[in-house]
């Protein structure tokens, strides 16, 4: 963050030949500048290049309000929250208004009333960017009080008429004045309350109390909505709709890589992480099965596809494998953890809660759901990697006799044995991004065996805390 300007008076200001620009104007100038620089309009924002972020340009260059159309987990929230950064930096706003006016062109009672007495002795403060950012999640339960303000009976006490306008209390709307303001889903607030956003949004006048303020508010509104609530409950009322000028569809990530970048990106992170625990080593294979998973249950006709899969169960689900993965190295002694296929029951309980099956009963159990997921994923990306004709002599060893036994409590060094003993386990593995740590390895033994036991040329036999391996 750069310093604020030092100037503290309007006409100090006004020397300067400073000049205002609405919001919409500062975000279009300065996405401007970004395409000219070829600078990315949202830094983080994965998977959207060439859908989502193209029409966003296209609305602020022209000046429009969004309404963001998406299911749950598709950075919505995000995007709002990062259109702040094509704000100035700074801008002035005379000193203790609450509606952070504008020297040049104030709004507010109070604002006008001080610049004009004092005048070029107006004092400004400056405003930084981060602190013109309003959100307010729809409820039913919000009042037109909650958005736009109410009388304060503090104020009447105090003498003021009702007819006064400096005797209201401002909502939200007008005290996120010159920023932007963002209405996560939009269908969920009650219809007479977007009846009342509608001189708002377009004439900028409200009536509070039967009197009527003239507000020349200066906002980006952007919205969000869940197409299930938007389309099939149509809370939406037609002529709010109308004031937005463009309707932008998000959506979950169509290549497996995008997912597994924002995954990476988004996991929770420790800042003692690197001097309080084990290493933590993520073969590549897994990293495919937890976006494989999410992938699938949003293909899966025993999910609902109206709620969505949301790319957190993605992140969850890695989160969840980290730490099945550091458990088990801290209780071995093990200088390193990698996560394996036999840690991937854990991902149940962080997929499970994050899902809506169809039909949910006695016959369809979620964890059975969540399982034969699992094991879709676990064979899609083996397959990915391996071409059975290439594991013959592999099974081979198998049928003359060979075993192994592997499992989430296993050491790693008893599956760096068989890699030993069996060159051809050997030489499936070393395939993989395994590395050299035992850990690695160990999972790579596991993704092999379990990956020609799914394609049924292995036998799998449960034992106590293991699994066993053979032909």
């Amino acid at each position: 963050m750069t310093p604020s300007p030092p100037i503290a008076t309007l006409g100090d200001l006004r020397a300067t030949g400073y000049h205002s620009r609405s919001v919409k104007e500062e975000m279009r100038g300065n996405l401007v500048a970004r395409l000219r620089a070829g600078e990315p309009l949202l830094p983080g924002i994965l998977g959207y290049d060439d859908t989502v972020l193209p029409q966003i340009e296209n609305a602020i260059l022209a000046g429009q309000d969004i309404i963001l159309l998406g299911e749950r987990g598709q950075a919505k929230s995000r995007i709002a929250r990062s259109l702040v950064g094509l704000l100035d930096e700074w801008v002035p706003e005379v000193a203790g208004a609450e509606l952070h006016d504008d020297p040049l062109a104030p709004v507010s009672p109070f604002a006008r009333a001080l610049v004009a007495e004092r005048g070029d002795d107006t004092p400004i403060a400056w405003l930084h960017r981060d602190h013109r950012y309003g959100e307010k999640l729809a409820t039913p339960d919000i009042t037109i009080a909650d958005l736009v303000g109410e009388v304060d009976p503090v104020k009447v006490a105090e003498g003021r008429y009702l007819s006064d306008a400096l005797t209201i209390h401002y909502g939200l709307l007008p005290r996120t004045n010159r920023g932007i303001f963002a209405l996560n889903e939009l269908p969920d607030l009650a219809e007479r309350i977007q009846v009342g956003m509608l001189n708002l949004m377009e004439e900028r006048d409200v009536q509070i109390r039967g009197y009527k303020v003239r507000l020349e508010l200066d906002l980006f509104v952007i919205a969000s909505a869940n197409p299930e609530d938007y389309t099939s409950r149509g809370r939406i009322i037609t002529p709010l709709k109308d004031r937005f000028g463009a309707q932008i569809r998000t959506h979950y990530p169509e290549d497996p890589e995008v997912e597994i970048a924002i995954a990476e990106a988004e996991r929770t992170t420790f800042s003692d992480e690197a001097a309080t625990s084990v290493p933590v080593q993520v073969p590549g294979f897994m990293r495919e099965i937890v976006a494989e998973l999410s992938q699938l249950a949003r293909r899966s006709s025993e999910v609902s596809q109206r709620s969505g899969v949301s790319v957190r169960v993605t992140i969850s689900n890695q989160e969840t494998l980290l730490a099945a993965a550091l458990k088990r190295a801290v209780r071995l002694g093990e200088p390193v953890a990698a996560p394996r296929i036999s840690d991937l029951p854990a991902v149940v309980a962080s997929t499970a809660g994050k899902i809506e099956l169809e039909t949910l009963g006695d016959e369809t159990r979620e964890d059975k759901v969540i399982e034969k997921l699992v094991q879709r994923a676990i064979v899609n990306v083996f397959n990915r990697h391996f071409a059975l004709s290439e594991l013959v002599p592999l099974v081979e060893r198998f049928e003359e006799g060979a075993e192994a036994e592997v499992g989430e409590t296993v050491a790693s060094d008893r599956h760096e044995r068989f890699v030993s003993e069996i060159g051809e386990l050997r030489r499936a593995v070393s395939r993989l991004d395994v590395g050299e740590s035992p850990a690695g390895v160990a999972s790579g033994v596991e993704f092999v065996l379990e990956g020609l036991h799914l394609n049924r040329r292995l036998n799998k036999e449960r034992r106590g805390g293991g699994v066993r391996y053979a032909r």
